[in-house]
């Protein structure tokens, strides 16, 4: 997944206003204690941080999207 898509799939979620919060304040065990952000920063693939987001918000993310 490009980071685009990325960015594109997290804005159509949580909205382009809360998806930027969500990333940076939100600490996920997934992603062994990191932000969205932080694990992106450290080279994490972002289909791994993307399941990572869809496992801590399931009722949040549609089906076509996960």
């Amino acid at each position: 997944m490009r980071l685009t898509d990325f960015w594109q799939r997290m804005d159509e979620v949580f909205g382009a206003g809360y998806a930027p919060s969500i990333a940076s304040d939100q600490v996920l065990t997934t992603l062994g204690g990191r932000t969205v952000r932080e694990a992106l920063d450290a080279g994490v693939a972002t289909v791994v941080v993307w399941r990572a987001v869809c496992a801590a918000y399931p009722d949040r993310v549609p089906s076509k999207l996960r």
